[in-house]
């Protein structure tokens, strides 16, 4: 294959970004779109600078131990990188190629001025934009002056910003190679930016342009506040025109200078309306075009717009697909269920499969459309009412929504059949043997789906889960299950409502919840220090527990001296919780049971903050703690003013809530049951798919959705293209934010907590756990990583069951997501541990070892001095 060291733009297309990078490719396809404008030019192309490159046998060595430096080394990376630079400036061009380039220019104009632009491979992609990684130059003039700047942009790949960029999305060095678009320079009147989608609320039907003067470089490098106008449907919807004392002009002989703008010029709009609108148009074309929403940067010579720039904008939260044109409003599932990362596509379609509603994807996560109960009068309320008590921020949001009177459709009252959402099952007795029943059923109906699945394979186990599938859902909608949850929640509710009335006093109910009976993540946690203390007699296990690094350490600790009953001890853990993991509703993520390393941090932790026999302890403290509140309360009500009435009532509601609220616990315990045996069947599958090498490896497994896992069985076919782009794709969703609420506009909307209650400066959460404390904060994003000393507050985005563990050695808990009777908000109130959820940004606003208060009781965290 002969190289090809220079191609025109006008040849390029979006295939070739191998060739020319993904500038050169973007700009490629630019200029095939129907009326678009864009500056000509060529592309010096990746082989180009693979021949450069093999001019330095240098390089290879220094990229080597450029791949071996520590990420966070920033010492290390900046002289390497500045070494790899200096070689590659230094590299004569060879006389080919500069020939080659040469010859370009002249078709051109050779004494015209150019722009010089980085191209690397690995830029503009859908997944990872590399906006400002590598080097613009503008004005360039004369052949001897562009071959240097050509030069230039090869080593700009090596920039130390786009060195470490590379590092931390785990893109290899070598993999990425860079072309050089050279472009004939524009003059513009005006220049800038314009985002095809709101890059603010992710509105898909808003586009904003900001533009100042001059050439774009003033924007882009934040030397003028830019005039900013957003345009909804064909016109101007809003505008701040600023101040523009500075621009960047193009001088005569080449390079760039800062100008003042003249006074009477500076407030001046840097467009007209009509241009804006005009503009628009040209962006929607362009993003028409590449089907995708699109960050563009444009210029303005003689009334006439030319693009120099189209990008995918990676940071907005994908929508949903309706396969219609109406509104929907959709409602984030992993809000609810603490879980907000993204899941793998077998992940979300076995979710999908077992729920109870219908759930659409979108950026890895799972979401409800509600557009449905929120039209009908009869079913909103109940609806806001229900997710309110959750989250108040998702009934914000959706409340925000109602507001604009357009989005919503009303229906009449009658709406879609059932019950509206929220509405009181019919109450059951408060009998303990009702719980016992329940577990019972659960355990039996486990038992039976781990019998009947062992003799299934092949397509006949897909047709057995199936089945299984609808078992599952058949025990999640038992009504007595829902009876005995919703009996202790609203025990919850009126304990806390009629004790705040009665005798002024909040959250009342945390403290009477304290040690509940039956709660089976709350004994998980509790269960592991009885484990921490079968290993704290003994110095030569826990040398041993601190070096564990595989996890198959349990073979090796059964030949320690004592190590035996350890081994026997976490095993008897793993049979009982071993199927639990951080992010269980998605199957994917490894149990317990598969990496049983991720509990030793925490047996540690557990060996070293407590003394043997705490478990109990702990319990025992809390019930008696829960009992001298009863008693407390009691005699309090009794002499209020007809207080018999009310102390009967209020005994009759706390032997309620403590006969159910533990149960609220146990039917996520036997989800997660049932999935670590179905996890189990589809692995030894993927076992037969890799033995027969229709597979590579059994996780490829993941990237399938249920529905194709099934049909590769059956033909021992797969399209490793799309397991590669399904890799790609959830690598790239780890960087986006789910919304709790998201329209079909693509409008992430936040909501708020309409409170003037808090201090300034304090961050606003819900309180779902009362007290107040005070400590070091840890801010732990991976529970691998606890280290946690008696006396922290754990600071962390979601905790589901699998945290319980740590709730043990804690003093208090910061969450970003949760509500009232979400997992950890439970076993806060059963731990007695002050708690505040619903806390936007909590592991960004605080600093990991910061000293801060937590008001339990009033739902707020102030970060001390």
């Amino acid at each position: 294959m002969t190289e090809q060291y220079v191609v025109d733009l006008q040849e390029v297309d979006g295939t070739q970004v191998a060739l020319v990078g993904g500038k050169g490719a973007q700009l490629g396809g630019l200029s095939r779109i129907d009326g678009i404008r864009v500056p000509g030019g060529f592309c010096v192309t990746t082989d180009a600078f693979r021949r450069v490159m093999e001019e330095a046998p240098s390089i290879g060595g220094l990229l080597d131990q450029l791949s071996r430096v520590n990420p966070d080394d920033r010492e290390a990376i900046r002289t390497l990188s500045a070494q790899i630079r200096r070689t590659i400036e230094g590299i004569a061009m060879p006389d080919d190629l500069a020939a080659a380039i040469t010859r370009a220019l002249a078709r051109l104009g050779e004494q015209a001025a150019y722009a010089v632009r980085s191209s690397a491979t690995a830029e503009d992609l859908p997944t990872a934009s590399f906006a400002g990684q590598q080097d613009t130059y503008l004005n360039v003039v004369g052949p001897a002056a562009i071959l240097q700047h050509i030069n230039r942009c090869w080593a700009s790949l090596f920039t130390e910003r786009a060195v470490i960029y590379r590092r931390r999305n785990g893109i290899d060095h070598r993999t990425v190679h860079m072309a050089v678009v050279v472009q004939q320079m524009v003059f513009p009147h005006a220049a800038g930016i314009m985002f095809t989608a709101d890059p603010v609320t992710g509105n898909r039907k808003v586009a904003t342009v900001d533009a100042g003067f001059g050439l774009g470089e003033a924007l882009v490098s934040g030397l003028v506040n830019p005039d900013v106008f957003a345009v909804r449907h064909g016109e101007v919807v809003a505008r701040t025109i600023s101040a523009k004392q500075r621009a960047v002009h193009a001088l005569p002989a080449g390079g760039t200078q800062e100008v003042a703008i003249d006074s009477q010029r500076q407030e001046q709009p840097a467009l007209t309306d009509e241009q804006v609108v005009r503009l628009v148009q040209l962006g929607r074309r362009i993003e028409a075009h590449f089907g995708r929403p699109q960050d563009i940067e444009w210029c303005l010579a003689d009334d006439d717009f030319q693009i120099v720039q189209s990008r995918p904008i990676t940071t907005l939260f994908p929508v949903p697909e309706s396969g219609d044109q109406e509104n929907h409003v959709y409602v984030s599932v992993g809000h609810g269920q603490m879980m907000t990362d993204p899941m793998k596509p077998l992940g979300f379609s076995m979710w999908q499969l077992t729920a109870m509603v219908p759930m659409h994807e979108a950026g890895g996560r799972l979401f409800v459309d509600v557009t449905r109960r929120l039209a009908s009068p009869a079913s909103r309320a109940g609806l806001l009412d229900a997710l309110g008590k959750g989250d108040p921020l998702i009934r914000d949001a959706l409340e925000t929504v109602l507001d604009r009177d357009d989005f919503v459709p009303s229906l009449p009252d009658a709406g879609p059949g059932g019950p509206p959402a929220g509405g009181a099952p019919a109450p059951i007795e408060t009998d303990p043997a009702i719980v016992t029943e329940l577990i019972e059923r659960s355990q039996v109906s486990v038992a039976a789906l781990e019998r009947d699945i062992r003799t299934k394979t092949g397509p006949a186990l897909f047709d057995f889960l199936l089945e299984a599938f609808e078992e599952h859902k058949r025990v999640l909608s038992d009504p007595l299950s829902h009876q005995a949850i919703m009996a202790g929640m609203e025990a919850t509710w009126w304990l806390n409502d009629k004790l705040q009335e009665w005798l002024g006093e909040k959250n009342a109910a945390d403290t009477l919840t304290l040690s509940a009976p039956d709660n089976v993540t709350s004994e998980m946690g509790l269960a592991l220090l009885d484990v921490a203390d079968v290993i704290r007699p003994h110095s030569e296990l826990v040398a041993f527990l601190r070096g564990v690094e595989d996890d198959d350490f349990l073979d090796e600790l059964a030949k320690l001296a004592c190590g035996t009953e350890a081994r026997e001890a976490i095993e008897t853990y793993l049979d009982r919780y071993g199927m639990r993991c951080v992010g269980e509703i998605d199957i994917t993520r490894p149990r317990w049971r598969e990496r049983p390393t991720t509990l030793v941090p925490v047996i540690l932790d557990n060996v070293r903050n407590f003394e043997p026999g705490a478990a109990e302890r702990r319990f025992e403290q809390g019930r008696q703690k829960a009992q001298k509140k009863e008693q407390d309360v009691l005699s309090r009500l009794r002499a209020l003013p007809d207080g018999d009435r009310k102390a009967d009532e209020a005994k009759r509601m706390i032997d309620r809530v403590r006969t159910f609220i533990g149960y609220r616990e146990y039917p996520k315990y036997g989800i997660v049951s049932r999935y670590f045996v179905y996890k189990q069947a589809l692995l030894k599958e993927a076992e037969r798919l890799v033995q027969a090498d229709v597979l590579p490896e059994k996780e490829d497994i993941f990237y399938l959705t249920f529905q194709e896992l099934h049909d590769v069985v059956r033909s021992h076919q797969v399209d490793h293209q799309l397991i590669q782009q399904r890799k790609d794709a959830f690598r790239s969703y780890h960087a986006l934010t789910p919304p709790r609420v998201l329209t079909s506009d693509g409008e992430a909307v936040t909501g708020t907590y309409r409170r003037d209650d808090v201090p300034a400066g304090a961050l606003t959460g819900l309180p779902v756990s009362a007290g107040t404390v005070e400590g070091r904060a840890r801010v732990i994003l991976d529970m691998a990583d606890a280290d946690l000393e008696a006396g922290d507050i754990l600071v962390t985005p979601f905790t589901d069951p699998s945290w319980s563990p740590l709730f043990v050695g804690i003093a208090g808990l910061v969450t970003e997501v949760g509500g009232l009777m979400t997992h950890g908000a439970v076993i806060a109130r059963e731990y007695g541990l002050p708690a505040v959820v619903g806390v936007e940004q909590a592991t960004r606003l605080i600093r990991d070892g910061q000293r801060i208060r937590v008001h339990g009781t009033d739902g707020y965290v102030e970060i001390l001095p």
